[in-house]
């Protein structure tokens, strides 16, 4: 006979147990509840954190042309396009550049669009396609540029530059003085080669490289790469005569002369105090020369004549220089064991250097009044005239731009966050 199993007795809670375990169960409750809400607050306080540490100012607008209007992320992913392939060092200096040319290209985007120009999506889309760029905004909206710009050059300015013009075929060249104009004046007369001596004697990169030759050309191409006072002269000449020489103090030229004199050298360390002088000719450099062996002082000829940046705070003294701080011509001197102290250099022509001022020797070969103008002219025409175009927008008073919400402080931001975003790459 099976043994029946003895039923456990039903436990029977006093008022007072029930009473603890209703206060423990209340307890446990509140505990939950407490951390879950400790939970929820961590939550929601990292949560504003990033709201307001980075969704928040992202979202805050940086920059406004006209009714559009770019935020702080655009803002930071254009820092990031233009800071590419680029130290991150650099960024502080891109900042103010960055911004003006969103705001530039959304002005030639109104602007094109004013002109009945626009880049559709799709054609936007295969551009970033073909360059493998990604399909984001900042990159959108730079390929918008290029593709508009492209069609304004095309289908607009090209209609706005001519297809002939007047034109001078020109040949010419500069020299550092009068005394040198002079004498190849003298041997062009003589029937001597306007191309040999442009090619041995000229100082200009363009007349030294085309031996004095600039082509035919319209008046606007002459007026980029040479003085005004050249152009002027070139269409107003008869053909074929020889200009007297032609002065224009503004005219760049490679090439300068030291007068330098070194009162102090230590051979050992490789110092030397030195005072010097940059003279635009040889010719003004012996003038000058001989006037410092008269006895007229370093420091009131230096002022008076010498090109060299500071000349008017350091009076041509350079203090204690070593080798390399200016250039080799300049060293042979100083550091030569043989050197003389206090005594004054004869001129040290020096072609690493640039000073102003030269005289120009003009022949106009040809000239017509009806010219074809070269593909390669048009170009630039068309791509002054875009220029010209660009500007007039800026200058506009309808367009209103307004990057007033970019502060320093702002600016600072969005650089550290691009920072972040390139290191991340």
């Amino acid at each position: 006979m099976t043994k029946k199993r003895a039923e456990k007795p039903q436990r029977i809670f006093t008022q007072r147990q029930l009473s603890r375990w209703q206060q423990q169960k209340r307890r446990q409750r509140i505990i939950l509840v407490v951390g879950i809400s400790i939970i929820v607050i961590v939550l929601g306080i990292l949560g504003v954190g990033w709201y307001i540490g980075q969704y928040q100012p992202l979202h805050q607008p940086a920059i406004r042309v006209n009714d559009t209007e770019f935020n702080m992320k655009y803002y930071v992913d254009m820092l990031k396009i233009y800071s590419l392939n680029q130290p991150a060092s650099n960024l502080p200096y891109l900042a103010n550049d960055v911004v003006k040319s969103i705001e530039q290209n959304e002005l030639i985007r109104q602007g094109a669009l004013k002109l009945g120009f626009s880049a559709s999506d799709d054609e936007v889309k295969d551009e970033l396609k073909s360059y493998n760029l990604p399909n984001k905004d900042a990159q959108r909206d730079l390929v918008r540029t290029q593709l508009l710009i492209r069609q304004l050059l095309n289908e607009y300015f090209d209609q706005q530059v001519p297809a002939s013009a007047e034109q001078r075929h020109i040949m010419l060249m500069l020299l550092e003085s009068e005394q040198q104009a002079t004498e190849i004046s003298a041997s062009l007369e003589k029937g001597e080669s306007f191309t040999e001596l442009a090619g041995e004697f000229s100082l200009g990169y363009i007349s030294e490289t085309n031996q004095g030759d600039f082509g035919w050309h319209p008046k606007d191409i002459f007026n980029e790469i040479l003085d005004t006072s050249i152009v002027e002269y070139a269409f107003n000449a008869e053909v074929g005569v020889l200009s007297q020489p032609i002065y224009n103090e503004e005219t760049s030229k490679e090439v300068g002369y030291w007068l330098i004199r070194v009162p102090d050298r230590n051979e050992e360390e490789q110092e030397a105090h030195v005072q010097a002088m940059l003279l635009g000719s040889e010719a003004e450099a012996q003038e000058v020369r001989a006037s410092l062996e008269a006895g007229e002082e370093f420091a009131t000829l230096a002022k008076e004549f010498s090109q060299l940046d500071g000349v008017e705070e350091n009076e041509g003294d350079l203090g204690i220089l070593t080798p390399g701080e200016v250039s080799p011509d300049f060293d042979e001197f100083i550091f030569d064991p043989e050197l003389e102290l206090e005594k004054i250099s004869e001129p040290i022509r020096d072609e690493s250097i640039v000073t102003q001022g030269g005289y120009w020797l003009v022949k106009v070969v040809d000239k017509d009044d009806n010219r074809k103008i070269d593909e390669d002219d048009r170009d630039l025409l068309k791509a002054k005239a875009i220029d010209e175009w660009i500007l007039s927008l800026w200058d506009d008073p309808e367009n209103e731009v307004d990057d007033s919400y970019l502060d320093d402080a702002k600016k600072a931001w969005a650089i550290e966050q691009a920072v972040k975003g390139l290191e991340l790459k």
